[in-house]
């Protein structure tokens, strides 16, 4: 579905507008997300919106807030696509793990690691091994390269 350009959001807009002062109402918003499934109580809907009524770029800006949805979720996949190949480097043996062999393995291989160290791999990974396995699964993977994704 392509987006709506701003003369159809305008056309929108004016529709739900039953009152014609210039302002989609919280009651008028909903009317309109309950036609599409989406279900919110006034209340939820004050919240998230964060004023009781919309002027006109309010709710452009709505309406784009809602719309990238889609495309930020596009964006994640990707992020999350090119964690699992990183991921897929250092887990030599392919058995979903990292461990401190195959950490310092790869860094050795990328001229990243200092002979006279060699705790530092086991202590990297102990850092990031919230289940304290003693290895690092994908998700404390994720966790260690993007503290906020999880």
């Amino acid at each position: 579905m392509s987006p709506l350009t701003k003369n159809d959001l305008r056309r929108i807009f004016e529709k739900l507008d039953k009152n014609g002062d210039g302002l989609v109402s919280l009651d008028e918003l909903n009317w309109l997300l309950g036609r599409i499934e989406a279900r919110f109580s006034l209340e939820e809907l004050e919240s998230l919106v964060g004023t009781p009524c919309l002027g006109f770029d309010e709710f452009i800006f709505f309406y784009d807030s809602i719309s990238n949805q889609n495309t930020k979720t596009e964006a994640e996949n990707d992020e999350e696509s090119d964690i699992a190949k990183a991921f897929k480097v250092f887990d030599l043996n392919g058995d979903g793990f990292i461990s401190s062999e195959e950490l310092q393995s790869v860094l050795v291989r990328l001229g990243l690691w200092d002979e006279t160290s060699g705790k530092d791999c086991r202590n990297m990974i102990c850092y990031y091994d919230t289940n304290l396995d003693g290895m690092i699964d994908f998700q404390e993977f994720k966790n260690m390269m993007f503290p906020t994704i999880s």
